[in-house]
């Protein structure tokens, strides 16, 4: 059988009413020239019509890799499920994709990514279905939303509470694809799939593996083609039985705004100093801090934002080895990457597929994760995944919920306010002007993050801003670290409207924090 097709030739093969699972983190790994030919086609001839697409992380950016956005048409998407969605800034038009979810066009769910690939692999198996624990108490549970994003979401529920073994879970009933749309970097004739020139593996392998156990199609994109034979069997992610059809496409980015990096698929190694620092400023105080929770040794999980800093803090300390850092797009160790190559890491020393990083995760396998926050309320819930007034500033939930779900001890980072001016001199921090509203509110807009689980299961929760650290505990959000330059009852207590308390042996944080040089940090 011929396997090599145009894009348009892939596109006609699926058919109307398909369930699509697509493999892709952004712009990392997206398959856009295939999922493009499918929205052309659409224009042209009314069909695929009525597709359900699956996005265990987001398929597209903001930055001219459209990815989903191609799929985001009246009449060809009914429904989607993705851990997340493109975001960007608020200077830039809101995706078409946004437009749907907020206008109520279409079904949309955010399931949190390692759930989605959980139901992959549980489909393939043809086992009934994921049951688990992650998401629990937050807007992953139907007593919240069930992941439900819009009304036309809620009115189909794609997740119940069950009580198994004397304990309560969430099942997700199997979504069956019937089409996989996964990107490689070579195929051989027969189909078999190489990485080299990929950031990460993603989870092309089990969504492949999920549409070929229920008789559906898998079409691969790739750079380009080879001879049949002519790959390394050890180098094969994805063997070529698997793969029904082969779409070359020799411009393919490696990343946002990325054609390709070497560093970013392991092929060299940078040198240390190579890597940028992270800018003086207030964000980096807050990062000084988080990093101090470190120690040499450790394993720790990293999510976008202000936390993605604290690397760059270890990097100017001295310690670019000192931890060993896992992302969820699957690399492991090295110094993952920031703006547009976030999710990737140079100077890894594994890149894991994504599924297999999840369990990693939702297990807890890890000693501490390091993430930021948009809000949080008075029980310690955090917002990161809905943003009403502007929803594509946030990307959605994406890994946050698995990674949190058993994670032993987390470090949250952001703003105290939004607005606020801030004067940063060498021995503090002042508030000079309040800001627009406070980051510490009595209830978040989408409970992304359960405290009251938190407690119940013993988590150690930290909440670092420009102002305090703050520690969920028993009685509520208390600040147990101040900022020098900080009037703890104006900028703190008064500025929260009493939701966040000053312990009374409150301490003082470190004048080293605002260094313009390295702080002395030893792990």
């Amino acid at each position: 059988m011929k396997k090599l097709v145009s894009a348009r030739q892939a596109a006609e093969v699926v058919p109307d009413g398909a369930v699509v699972s697509v493999s892709s983190s952004s712009a990392l790994g997206c398959p856009d020239a295939v999922l493009k030919a499918i929205g052309d086609r659409f224009q042209q001839d009314g069909h695929p019509r009525d597709i359900t697409s699956l996005h265990p992380i987001a398929a597209g950016d903001m930055y001219g890799v459209k990815g989903m956005e191609y799929l985001a048409q009246d009449g060809l998407l009914t429904r989607v499920l993705a851990g997340s969605y493109p975001s960007g800034p608020s200077s830039l038009e809101m995706p078409e994709i946004w437009k749907m979810i907020v206008e109520d066009r279409v079904a949309a769910y955010n399931v949190p990514s390692g759930i989605m690939f959980d139901m992959q692999r549980e489909a393939a198996a043809h086992r009934p279905g994921v049951l688990t624990q992650v998401g629990l108490d937050t807007f992953v549970d139907p007593i919240r939303e069930g992941c439900a994003m819009n009304a036309r979401g809620a009115t189909d529920p794609i997740v119940e509470r069950v009580e198994f073994g004397g304990q309560t879970w969430l099942h997700f009933p199997n979504i069956i694809p019937n089409v996989c749309i996964l990107r490689a970097t070579t195929a051989d004739e027969f189909g078999n799939l190489t990485y080299e020139h990929e950031g990460a593996y993603l989870g092309g392998l089990e969504q492949a593996i999920c549409v070929r156990n229920h008789g559906g199609i898998v079409i691969a994109q790739v750079q380009r083609v080879t001879a049949e034979g002519s790959l390394r069997p050890h180098d094969v992610r994805v063997p070529g039985h698997l793969v029904d059809l082969i779409v070359e496409d020799p411009d393919q980015k490696q990343t946002t705004e990325t054609p390709y990096d070497p560093a970013i698929s392991g092929q060299v190694m940078r040198p240390w100093d190579s890597f940028s620092l992270a800018e003086h400023g207030v964000e980096k105080v807050i990062a000084r801090r988080a990093a101090m929770e470190l120690r040499s040794g450790m394993s720790a999980n990293l999510g976008f934002g202000i936390s993605a800093m604290v690397p760059r803090i270890l990097l100017e300390e001295g310690h670019p080895k000192a931890v060993t850092w896992a992302i969820e797009q699957g690399a492991v160790g090295g110094v993952p990457l920031t703006g547009f190559a976030f999710g990737c890491a140079s100077n890894a020393h594994a890149f894991v597929p994504s599924p297999q990083q999840f369990i990693y995760f939702q297990g807890g396998g890890f000693d501490m994760s390091f993430l930021s926050f948009l809000e949080v309320d008075v029980d310690g819930n955090v917002n990161v995944s809905k943003l009403g007034k502007k929803p594509y500033l946030t990307a959605g939930c994406g890994g946050f919920v698995d990674i949190t779900a058993r994670a032993k001890r987390i470090v949250f980072s952001g703003w105290f306010e939004a607005g606020a001016k801030i004067d940063l001199g060498s021995d503090g921090i002042r508030v000079t002007a309040p800001g627009k509203f406070t980051k510490m509110v009595d209830k978040v807009e989408h409970v992304t993050f359960s405290g009251r689980r938190a407690r119940e299961t013993g988590q150690e929760v930290i909440y670092v801003t420009e102002r305090c650290v703050i520690r969920l505990t028993d009685e509520g959000l208390v600040a147990t670290e101040i900022m020098p330059g900080i009037d703890a009852q104006r900028d703190i207590i008064v500025a929260s409207g009493g939701r966040v308390t000053v312990a009374e042996n409150a301490t003082l944080m470190p004048a080293s924090l605002f260094l313009e040089g390295p702080m002395g940090l030893q792990l």
